[in-house]
């Protein structure tokens, strides 16, 4: 299989972080999608202290990707990995053993805090090791993220059976695993000093990068649009069918495709002109699969579009990844991830509540369109943003110098 053969490619470091990710995603969409049901029903929680709970974990995780950046430049990604996976181990656990509010929000904040470290360490760590193979690097990354992601919730379903704390615990236990797996692995790397004078110093010298901010709202689209696969497509699938496992569908199609095509994508762009100019196509791609669920309701119409955004998943996520990198100096990747996750994902936060809106108002004005055409303007106006940014050459290309744009 193409996927093995191109992973035996890199070294053990890159090797186990590709399967760490499938264990993270594993773990999480294991637990997580099932986390509301449990709070709500069997633990008796209004809504409102359900949405406490889940909104701490998403804000510690969303407003701290910063710190797991900086971490990872002073101190090094595989400490920073490291701890991230014990954290959620722990935070899983509380989950389980839990019925108290504070217990759960403890639960909450450190899986949140997790997720924060070790995000932003696990890419800067993979574009180090990677070399110049970054592309292909985090284009396996994305397919075992993917398969994780489809592993996870069919694994979560089958525990429930059981009950909740049997779910919690094994989701748990996969990132015990994991963080013994990193510690005896993962080799430790020398952490060269970024030359500033502290970690505000690393902020401001990101921040100033006007280049890069533009850059990182610009993709708003794709997170936003990324974010539809848990939200508007599985809508649209329970509401053409009829049935509440047609959600499953959309995240099948997805990963079988993801297992057949992102390698073959990626590696058949990467000398195929400009990388700016494939993230923008596929943005492009992105918002065009909202197309056809908007002109036509039924099952077919949503698994064309699911495919389409998958297609264009596949066609930007990868370069994206490449790129981040090389808007500055090697010693400041880990903050550069870690300030992009934060702007693109507060603006993302922002075009998923615009997205919720036109979903009620579609559905109180009879405009069932609304919230797809929505995420296609969502799409095309990432892909003109990105397509701009690269006329003015703001962007930077794969054979031009890291530190040369440490400034743009």
């Amino acid at each position: 299989m193409r996927t093995w053969r191109e992973m035996r490619g890199f070294p053990i470091a890159v090797q186990l972080l590709l399967v760490n990710q499938l264990g993270v995603n594993t773990g999480f969409y294991l637990l997580i999608p099932y986390l509301a049901t449990h709070l709500g029903e069997n633990l008796g929680m209004s809504a409102a202290v359900v949405g406490i709970v889940l909104g701490v974990r998403n804000l510690s995780q969303q407003g701290l990707f910063i710190i797991g950046g900086s971490a990872s430049d002073r101190l090094g990604a595989r400490g920073v990995i490291i701890a991230g996976c014990a954290l959620r181990t722990v935070g899983f656990a509380l989950f389980a053993l839990g019925d108290g509010l504070a217990v759960l929000l403890a639960a909450s904040v450190l899986s949140g805090l997790a997720g924060a470290l070790f995000n932003p360490a696990v890419r800067a760590y993979l574009a180090q090791e990677a070399g110049e193979r970054k592309a292909e690097a985090f284009a396996l990354f994305n397919v075992f993220a993917t398969t994780g992601a489809l592993i996870g919730p069919l694994l979560g379903s089958a525990l429930l059976l059981v009950d909740f704390r049997t779910s919690a615990l094994t989701a748990a236990g996969i990132f015990a695993l994991l963080t013994v797996a990193q510690a005896l692995v993962l080799p430790a790397r020398k952490v060269e000093p970024s030359g500033n004078s502290g970690v505000l110093g690393d902020w401001r010298e990101v921040l100033g990068n006007r280049a890069f901010l533009a850059f990182a709202l610009a993709m708003v689209g794709m997170f936003t649009l990324e974010n539809q696969l848990y939200l508007l497509l599985p809508d649209g699938a329970r509401e053409a069918t009829g049935w509440d496992g047609a959600a499953g569908i959309v995240f099948l199609v997805g990963t079988v495709a993801n297992l057949a095509l992102q390698l073959r994508i990626t590696t058949g762009l990467k000398s195929r002109g400009d990388r700016a100019r494939w993230i923008a196509a596929g943005l492009a791609v992105m918002g065009l699969a909202f197309l056809p669920p908007a002109l036509s309701a039924g099952v077919v119409p949503v698994l064309a579009g699911t495919l389409l955004l998958y297609l264009g998943i596949m066609i930007a996520s990868p370069f994206v990844m490449e790129l981040i990198p090389r808007f500055g100096r090697a010693e400041l990747t880990g903050t550069y991830f870690g300030i992009f996750y934060v702007v693109s994902g507060v603006a993302a936060a922002l075009g998923n509540t615009a997205v919720g809106w036109a979903m009620d108002t579609g559905e109180r004005g009879g405009h069932a369109w609304l919230p797809w055409v929505c995420c296609a303007l969502f799409g095309l106006a990432s892909a003109g943003g990105v397509a701009w940014l690269h006329r003015r050459g703001a962007l930077p290309t794969q054979a031009e110098p890291v530190r040369a744009r440490s400034n743009a």
